[in-house]
């Protein structure tokens, strides 16, 4: 039971959208300008740098949290659990992201929230995800495509 809750802890966490509590301090719903979408895309696109940066930094954060201390938390098991219990929460948590239940299961893409798990996970794995986000960004423009190759460099 204590694993289930932890999985849940994590997708509960991941659901919380940090476009839309930074929107909610500043009285903007992302959701209505833009693309639509609450990811740090539009949020850069629409409401700025700074507000983005915010929203990226608790979408990471947020998956950072749920791979590397929703795990431990002594709930009914002392804080015991494997590498796959930190996998598991880390899916959750991008689960919850793309699927927020406060949200009407709308959320963002995930990207941020996984870049969080991987940095707990496998932290080595930022730089070639990072260069080639950057080169794709830099010789493209385009964020989209940007993300996919940079998952894609993570593939063996």
């Amino acid at each position: 039971m204590s694993i289930a809750l932890k999985v849940l802890l994590a997708y509960l966490l991941g659901s919380v959208s940090g476009s839309l509590l930074l929107g909610r301090l500043n009285k903007v719903d992302i959701r209505t300008m833009g693309s639509g979408n609450p990811g740090g895309t539009n949020a850069f696109r629409s409401l700025g740098l700074v507000f983005a940066l915010g929203v990226v930094i608790i979408d990471i954060g947020k998956g950072a949290l749920a791979a590397g201390v929703v795990p431990g938390l002594p709930i009914g098991d002392g804080g015991q659990g494997g590498e796959w219990l930190i996998l598991a929460c880390g899916l959750a948590a991008v689960a919850g992201h793309c699927f927020p239940v406060w949200h009407g299961f709308r959320g963002g893409k995930g990207a941020a929230t996984a870049v969080g798990v991987l940095l707990v996970v496998e932290p080595w794995l930022l730089l070639p995800l990072l260069t080639t986000w950057l080169l794709t960004l830099g010789l493209t423009g385009y964020v989209g495509l940007a993300t996919v190759l940079a998952g894609f460099s993570l593939v063996p």
